[in-house]
């Protein structure tokens, strides 16, 4: 195993991929540094002496600047780094687009496909409150009728709480509605149980009205404020949803039917080395076989959004990621925060310096794809191969929202490590082998073995592998720990 890595020839910085100590001699080809301080493993170090105001470069870009002079060996990072990026800015079409060549190798998975053509991995019975009134109900609910009918050849059921639905206006108001809808749309269930009080402000039959097509064979309705005894009329419904659903059969479908969320939580110095990468080459590699992918976190795009810039399909796919960037920077002003503050103290713990380097290496998750639609909140899928998604960086608020643009699994890359889980399987994929071997029921997939002894070629076939196997029905930690949430955009007022 190599101990650091340059990760571009023009980066005058190397990142430790184990601890090392001070005094250790680095020997990069003819070139040898001698360590001044010890780096923990992800931190960095100086190639070479860096003036002060000097680009900090990695990937091949800057990542800050030098606030005093850092000398050769030393330890690079907040204390003597700081972020160029500052405001809103201006942006020109500078089209650069990358073409995907990989044979079709016709990758099957056994999937549910509904009604109206959409294809889920789960087969699952969902409650999903109106308002986060109705909660404890839903789970009274669910545990009577689980005594009741002990339910068989279904995958889980699941009430996906929330604390919304009530005393919200404008944006947060609709926000929970479409989310909501979203779900109770989702392939992932073959039953919903849609469950509201009868005063809230997302009143049932409103949220009807603006649902939309839905298999009404598979959605019912309850107002708990109309009827006497609610909780065995809940259990009535999901009775009558287990019978429509318990006979639903997995049948071959192929990948090109797969859509995935890509995120990042916990990042540390080694996400834009091994997991982030891992998910860009499968990105490319499933949109090369008619797949698609999304890639969200719009405030971890600051930085690096000129690479996705040029990566539009064309000028209007160009002005909407312009508007995605802008807008989201505009709702930090309006709200009278800084913009930049970025990176967590996590972050910064496993490596991270800057809002740009975490940027650089966020997203790469999305490969090297043509970008061909931007998404709002709340919006579900339309084009096949690589989107963007407005949503914050936040881990469940961003999970959740790809879950409802369609996604029917989210992989998640992680170097601190995270139990939580969204609507849909969310799988965690380690930016190292410690955090894996440490927290085995937490990590899904290690990619720390791609600065071991694993390629990226080898690494990539062992996760398509593990991808059609999740979609086949094998669980992943998040289900297995029953950690299964959603969490909802919330930007305005609570009355």
């Amino acid at each position: 195993m190599k101990s650091f890595i340059k990760i571009n020839e023009t980066d005058n910085v190397v990142v430790a991929l184990t601890d090392l100590k001070n005094g250790e001699i680095i020997e990069l080809g003819d070139l040898q540094v001698v360590l001044q301080e010890e780096i923990k493993r992800g931190h960095k170090f100086a190639l070479k002496e860096i003036t002060q105001g000097e680009h900090i470069l990695k990937y091949g870009a800057p990542i800050g600047y030098a606030t005093q002079t850092i000398a050769k060996g030393h330890w690079v990072h907040s204390h003597n780094t700081k972020t160029n990026l500052e405001g809103v800015s201006e942006y020109q079409f500078n089209q650069k687009l990358n073409e995907l060549i990989a044979e079709n190798r016709n990758l099957n998975f056994d999937g549910y496909r509904r009604r109206n053509g959409s294809v889920g991995i789960r087969n699952e019975l969902w409650i999903v409150p109106t308002v986060g009134c109705v909660n404890g109900i839903a789970q009274m609910i669910i545990e009577k009728f689980k005594e009741e009918v002990k339910p068989e050849g279904i995958d889980a059921i699941e009430v996906f709480k929330h604390n919304y639905g009530c005393s919200q206006l404008g944006d947060d108001h609709k926000n929970t509605k479409v989310i909501l809808g979203d779900v109770v749309r989702h392939p992932n269930a073959g039953g919903v149980l849609v469950l509201g009080l009868g005063c809230e402000n997302n009143y049932i039959s409103a949220f009807k009205e603006d649902l939309g097509e839905y298999d009404q064979d598979r959605v019912r309705f309850l107002i708990t404020q109309e009827v006497g005894d609610e909780v065995q009329e809940g259990v009535n419904r999901l009775k009558d949803l287990y019978e429509e659903m318990k006979t639903d059969k997995r049948e071959v479908v192929s990948i090109s039917e797969l859509k995935i969320g890509l995120k990042c939580g916990g990042s540390d110095g080694l996400s834009g080395i091994t997991a982030n990468p891992l998910l860009g080459v499968f990105s490319d590699f499933l949109i090369s076989q008619g797949g698609t992918t999304i890639l969200t976190e719009v405030p971890e795009m600051f930085g690096a959004e000129n690479i996705l810039m040029g990566r539009a399909e064309n000028e209007d796919v160009f002005d909407k990621t312009v508007n995605l960037i802008n807008d989201f920077k505009q709702y930090f002003i309006e709200h009278k925060q800084p913009i930049y503050e970025n990176p967590s103290p996590g972050n910064k713990e496993g490596g991270i310096t800057t809002l740009e380097e975490k940027s650089l290496g966020c997203t790469q998750k999305g490969g090297i794809a043509t970008v061909v639609d931007v998404l709002k909140y709340g919006e579900t899928l339309k084009k096949k191969g690589l989107n963007l998604l407005d949503a914050p960086g936040n881990d469940l608020v961003a999970a959740t929202a790809l879950g409802a643009s369609g996604c029917q699994i989210v992989l998640f890359t992680t170097g601190r490590g995270t139990p939580f889980g969204s609507f849909v399987p969310t799988i965690k994929i380690s930016t190292n082998s410690a955090i894996y071997n440490l927290k085995p029921h937490w990590i899904d997939f290690n990619a720390g073995t791609l600065v071991e002894n694993e390629t990226m070629e080898e690494a990539l076939e062992r996760f398509i592998e593990y991808i059609i196997e999740v979609a086949n029905g094998k669980l992943v930690n998040n289900e297995k720990n029953n950690f299964r949430e959603i969490s909802i955009f919330k930007t305005g007022v609570t009355l």
